[in-house]
């Protein structure tokens, strides 16, 4: 192999992390290195929904990638209009219905192990996995030397690493922003030094979400006519908490993510003891729902591990995945040197926050919607909930694609 152009470490092997790896793979000019601070990467997960605007993204990961995916999914991919998520009023003794989502193509649930696994194993011998690797901080030299000199990674194991190019896939509580925005800070004024170092660490939304897995057996052997067998998602809402269920890994697991919603502690500092058990915030539902939760053996509080999102759309893992194909699109393309990295990394910015930032509005509002925190009557809240998801349907990441080329190909264009 001929001297790559440039070398790009990845810390965070999630999601976001290993699609950008494989993305790439594509670009044989680039080395790649990819840090997790797990021992495995399979220990921590439950289910991921990836709708079809983030599908289509996997899907130019090549036909290997998209069949493997399938086969751990269990169903094929459509871009016919289906009935998505069964929507139904729970915080009462008897639950009644109250809209079912259509969806333009249908979502697609994986356990996360499984579908790391899948990205995992199209990893070429070119991109290095390393484990248990908790990134303590960087240094970046060009302060003291050229501006290419490459940035030094410490590990809090004591071991460094170099690299050319940083990713930082590293989730909510990132080391990589964390030392970004300090770096930033740096040589700016009072004011503006205060506003960069407050985006170091993440505001509570208010939001607690509790997630788990439970063998599907489990909840088989107590009531076999449960709804969650009947395919698809179930969403059971209520005052300021709701939960929703559907089965994974071929039906083996049922994924379970419920959600309490206190807005008096948005933008608040997060504390643990402010959580509501889980058993307690659902106690007045339905049977049905509460038949679930009674499978539950241990329920983990987790915050959306590669995004600063809430989960009320189900988009997390989905943004991460274009996150990671847009990023990789600007960063292999022929005419991004290790000059002009600064550049291409300035494009991605420039296109993906603005839409990310977007979702992350839409996807309050579902979660207040689900929580019946709004003022839309019952009657409406299918029709208004469809139409602040429909994004992750009826759009594409295509057009973005394009423009990102575009930026990178003509530099008189000025991205500022």
């Amino acid at each position: 192999m001929s001297t790559p152009k440039f070398r790009i470490a990845i810390c965070g092997g999630g999601v976001g992390g290993l699609t950008l790896a494989v993305a790439l793979s594509r670009y044989p000019d680039i080395v790649v290195d990819v840090y997790e601070a797990a021992q495995s990467f399979y220990e921590v997960g439950a289910g991921i929904g990836i709708w079809p605007r983030a599908f289509k993204v996997l899907r130019k990961l090549g036909r290997d990638v998209e069949q493997q995916l399938l086969q751990r999914c269990g169903y094929e991919f459509t871009e016919e209009y289906v009935p998505g998520v069964k929507h139904r009023k729970s915080d009462q003794a008897v639950g009644i219905p109250l809209f079912e989502l259509m969806t333009k193509g249908n979502q697609m649930r994986f356990h996360r192990a499984d579908f790391q696994g899948v990205l995992l194993s199209h990893l070429p011998p070119s991109c290095k996995t390393h484990n248990a690797k908790r990134l303590k901080s960087y240094i970046q030299p060009f302060r003291h030397r050229s501006r290419n000199s490459p940035i030094t990674l410490i590990f809090k194991d004591g071991s460094t690493a170099t690299c050319d190019v940083l990713i930082g896939a590293d989730g909510i509580k990132s080391i990589v922003r964390s030392c970004m925005m300090r770096e930033l800070a740096e040589c700016m004024d009072p004011v503006e030094k205060q506003s960069v170092l407050s985006c170091i660490n993440p505001i509570w939304s208010g939001v607690t979400a509790y997630r788990t897995l439970i063998p599907a057996e489990k909840l088989r052997a107590r009531y076999p006519d449960h709804r969650v067998f009947g395919g698809g998602i179930t969403q059971y809402l209520g005052k300021d908490a709701f939960f929703l269920g559907y089965t994974v890994s071929l039906g083996k697991y049922i994924n379970i993510a419920g959600f309490t919603l206190q807005p008096d502690l948005v933008d608040t500092v997060y504390e643990a003891d402010a959580r509501i058990p889980l058993r307690r915030a659902f106690q007045d539902f339905e049977e049905d729902a509460k038949l679930l939760l009674e499978c539950v053996d241990r329920v983990a509080l987790l915050g959306d591990a590669a995004h600063a999102m809430l989960p009320f759309q189900g988009a997390g893992a989905g943004l991460s995945i274009e996150d990671a194909y847009l990023l990789a699109t600007v960063l292999g393309h022929k005419a991004t040197t290790l000059d002009t990295v600064p550049r291409a990394l300035a494009i991605y910015d420039k296109l993906r926050r603005p839409f990310s930032s977007d979702v992350a509005l839409r996807s309050r509002l579902n979660g207040q919607l689900c929580a019946f925190q709004t003022d839309v009557p019952l009657h409406e809240l299918g029709n208004t909930m469809t139409k602040n998801w429909e994004w992750a349907w009826l759009t594409e990441l295509d057009g973005a694609l394009e423009e990102a080329v575009k930026l990178v190909e003509d530099r008189s264009i000025n991205i500022s």
